[in-house]
């Protein structure tokens, strides 16, 4: 009975072998028909889905604007603090008190790309990109100020 298994065994391990090899030896003779791309020599071709999650990024227009209201609806939604932000608040020319961000801290090593933060956003001010190499010899690299210098909140964004 144990020799019978073991037979089997090493039969079906045998068949298997041949099966992949047979694959192998098809395209060693017809290379034009291989799909195998070979990253980073494909980086011209290279087309990532559309609903690929790969950091979170704030969006800016022409005049340095953004959506971001300073809510930290975002902040409260990550499941493991990778968005920090810090809010101030601007007086308006009518001397009004107007809450808006100061500093969108982003922790990129913490994040999970989950997507909870950008279904959380009320006004749609950060999105997910499509960027994927982020290796880096420096973790501090990995924290990134996601609103630019001197950038300031959209007119008609409440």
């Amino acid at each position: 009975m144990f020799l019978k298994e073991y037979i089997s065994d090493v039969y079906q391990g045998v068949r298997s072998l041949l099966k992949g090899m047979k694959k192998t030896g098809y395209y060693f003779v017809h290379p034009s028909e291989i799909i195998t791309q070979q990253y980073p020599d494909n980086r011209e071709q290279l087309h990532l889905p559309e609903r690929f999650r790969g950091e979170v990024v704030m969006t800016h227009d022409e005049n340095n604007e953004h959506a971001c209201t300073g809510c930290t609806a975002c902040e409260l939604a990550c499941p493991n603090g990778t968005i920090k932000i810090i809010t101030k608040f601007d007086v308006s020319p009518e001397g009004k008190k107007k809450k808006a961000i100061d500093t969108f801290i982003y922790h990129l090593e913490l994040c999970t790309m989950c997507n909870l933060c950008i279904e959380a956003c009320p006004t749609d001010a950060i999105k997910m990109a499509q960027t994927f190499e982020h290796s880096v010899f420096n973790r501090n690299l990995l924290t990134k100020k996601l609103n630019l210098p001197n950038s300031k909140i959209r007119e008609g964004v409440e």
